[in-house]
C-alpha cells in the first residue's frame, strides 16, 4: 500500500507517529499547503517509508498528478471538510481509494432550518456512490473517531449485542482542561463552529431524517473512567447520516459534552457574525483585503496540536446504544478514552488529535491485508466491526463496554 497523506496538521502529524510504528505500507506522502509542516512530520521520524510534498488540497488536477508521481494507491484526507470535495473527486480520478474522516458540507433549509435538512452531510459524496462502485473503487467515509469508531461500535452492537435497536445515540464528553487560556478548543475550531452551529440533525425511522435547534435537547450523561457527567447537547455530526444507511434502528441521535461556556461563547461568535465563511472586506495597511470571519476566529486561537503539554484530563468517545436482546431490554455504551498525559507521553500528540488519528490508520492496515474490502462509497458500519476493534487493541489502545 502506497498512501497518500493530505494535510500535517495536528491529526495528519499524530498519523504519521502511528502509522510508522506498523508495517502494514509501503510508502506514505506527507502533502500540506505549508511544505515547513509536512517537512517537520516526516523529519520528527526517521522512517525512509515517509516523504514530504507541497500540495494545494482544493487543486483537484495537483493532487492527482501528485498521486500518479508517488504510484500511491490511498488518498487519506487529513484536512478540514471544505477540502472533502476536490480530494475526493482528485482520488476517482487518479484510480485511488480515498479514505477521510469528516463527510462533504452540509447547507441548511433555507425556510424551515430547524425542521428540515436541506442539503446534509455527504450528500455531495453519496450522490457520487454509483460511479465509485461501477468504477470497482472505494471511499471509506467519516473514518475518524466520531464519526468512524463511533459508526463502529454501533455495528459490532448491531451484529453481536442486540435483537432489535430502539435508540443509537452517539455521546461525546471530557474533563479536559488547558493551563493558561479561558478558551482554547482541544480541536479545530473551523470544524467545531461548523458542527456546533449548524442545525442538528436526528433520524427517526418513520419520519426520517429532520433538524433541530442547535444545542437542543440537553441531558447529563455520566461517562466512563473518572470524566464523570457532563451536560450533553444535540449537535450536527455524520454518524447520525451514516448509522441509518446500514443498520435498523428506530432512533439515532449524536450529543456532545460542550460545557456551558462553551456553547455561549460560540452563540456570541454566531451573534456577531464571526461564525461565517463569506470573506467580508476590511481595512487593512495596504488597503482593502477580503477575509473569511472564522479564519480570523482560527488565527486568533491557538493551533490545538500545540497544547498537549497544557492539557489534562481524558476524552471519551462512544457509543450508546438501547434495545433488546433475546426478550429483555439492553442499554449499552460502548467507549474509547484516551489519557492526554498517556498520549502525550507515547506518541507526543494530544488527546483528541491522537484519538482522531488511530482509527483512520487501523482502517488502512485493514484495507491493505484485505480484512476490510468493498467498493461505492461506504461508512465505517458497511464492514464487520470485530476485525477493527481486535486491531484497536493490538494497537495499545483498547476499548470498553459499560452496561447501563
Amino acid at each position: 500500500m502506497r498512501v497518500l497523506l493530505v494535510g500535517a496538521g495536528g491529526v495528519g502529524t499524530a498519523i504519521t507517529r502511528i502509522a510508522t510504528r506498523r508495517p502494514f505500507f509501503e510508502a506514505m506522502v506527507v502533502a500540506d499547503y505549508d511544505p515547513a509542516r509536512a517537512e517537520a512530520a516526516v523529519a520528527a521520524l526517521g522512517d525512509d517509508r515517509f516523504l514530504a510534498e507541497r500540495v494545494d488540497a482544493s487543486d483537484e488536477a495537483a493532487v492527482t498528478a501528485l498521486l500518479a508521481r508517488h504510484r500511491c494507491d490511498v488518498l487519506l484526507n487529513a484536512t478540514d471538510p471544505r477540502f472533502v470535495m476536490p480530494l475526493f473527486r482528485a482520488a476517482r480520478t487518479g484510480g485511488a481509494r480515498y479514505v477521510d474522516m469528516a463527510m462533504s458540507l452540509s447547507r441548511p433549509h433555507p425556510e424551515r432550518p430547524y425542521e428540515e435538512c436541506g442539503v446534509r452531510l455527504g450528500d455531495e459524496q453519496f450522490a457520487e456512490a454509483d460511479e465509485w462502485a461501477e468504477a470497482g473503487a472505494l471511499a471509506l467515509v467519516g473514518m475518524g473517531v466520531e464519526p468512524g469508531l463511533s459508526d463502529v461500535f454501533a455495528r459490532y452492537a448491531a451484529d453481536e449485542l442486540f435483537d432489535e435497536i430502539e435508540e443509537i445515540g452517539v455521546r461525546d464528553g471530557a474533563d479536559l482542561t488547558v493551563e493558561g487560556y479561558d478558551f482554547a478548543p482541544s480541536f479545530s475550531i473551523w470544524t467545531t463552529i461548523e458542527e456546533c452551529l449548524n442545525p442538528p440533525v436526528v433520524y427517526e425511522a418513520d419520519r426520517g431524517w429532520f433538524t433541530t435547534a442547535p444545542f437542543s435537547e440537553p441531558e447529563v450523561f455520566d461517562f466512563p473512567e473518572g470524566i464523570g457527567p457532563v451536560e450533553c447537547v444535540n449537535v450536527e455530526h455524520e454518524e447520525v447520516l451514516l448509522v441509518p444507511r446500514w443498520l435498523k434502528a428506530r432512533r439515532v441521535t449524536f450529543k456532545y459534552g460542550l460545557g456551558a461556556e462553551f456553547v455561549e461563547t460560540l452563540k456570541t461568535l454566531h451573534r456577531l457574525g464571526l461564525d461565517r465563511t463569506a470573506p467580508v472586506t476590511v481595512p487593512s495597511e495596504r488597503g482593502p483585503v477580503s477575509v473569511s470571519p472564522r479564519d480570523v476566529v482560527a488565527a486568533c486561537l491557538p493551533d490545538p496540536a500545540t497544547l498537549g503539554e497544557l492539557m489534562h484530563g481524558k476524552t471519551c468517545a462512544g457509543t450508546w446504544v438501547r434495545g433488546v436482546k433475546d426478550g429483555a431490554p439492553r442499554e449499552v455504551y460502548l467507549y474509547h478514552v484516551v489519557d492526554n498525559q498517556w498520549s502525550m507521553a507515547e506518541y507526543g500528540s494530544q488527546a483528541v488529535v491522537w484519538q482522531t488519528a488511530v482509527n483512520p490508520v487501523v482502517a488502512l492496515e485493514l484495507l491493505a491485508t484485505g480484512a476490510w474490502s468493498g467498493v461505492g462509497v461506504l461508512g465505517p458500519e458497511a464492514f464487520p466491526a470485530r476485525p477493527f476493534l481486535d486491531l484497536l487493541t493490538a494497537y495499545g489502545s483498547p476499548w470498553g463496554l459499560r452496561e447501563q
